[in-house]
């Protein structure tokens, strides 16, 4: 399994305090130093189950400039969302698990990351 990971976020940090407890074998990925490519977004977005949209920190500032909140939620619009993420890392939402039967999860809870070691 791998963690997509900002250092930074307290969420982050907590899953993989979890990860460790649970005597886990996984990578860590800090997407922020190591970008995800298109493709891989496009890969975890399908290993989720989600649009772009929904793995968007629309908070940030870096959103806030690029006036995501108004941007179409359409499948016309979802490249133009993928190539933003790639493009801004930091808006990605974190941390993002992927299991080890090809699925993922968005692991912001004890029980997101629960989740993701029994898949």
């Amino acid at each position: 399994m791998e963690i997509w990971i900002n250092p930074a976020c307290s969420k982050c940090r907590s899953a993989l305090t979890l990860l460790d407890a649970e005597g886990a074998d996984y990578t860590v990925r800090r997407y922020l130093e190591d970008v995800p490519s298109p493709d891989e977004i496009r890969a975890v977005l399908g290993r989720l189950g989600l649009e772009p949209w929904d793995i968007t920190r629309t908070q940030e500032a870096d959103a806030k400039e690029l006036g995501l909140k108004e941007w179409p939620r359409d499948a016309d619009a979802r490249e133009r969302w993928i190539t933003a993420l790639a493009e801004h890392p930091k808006l990605i939402q974190r941390p993002i698990i992927t299991a080890e039967d090809g699925t993922a999860v968005v692991a912001r809870t004890d029980e997101a990351v629960r989740d993701a070691l029994g898949r």
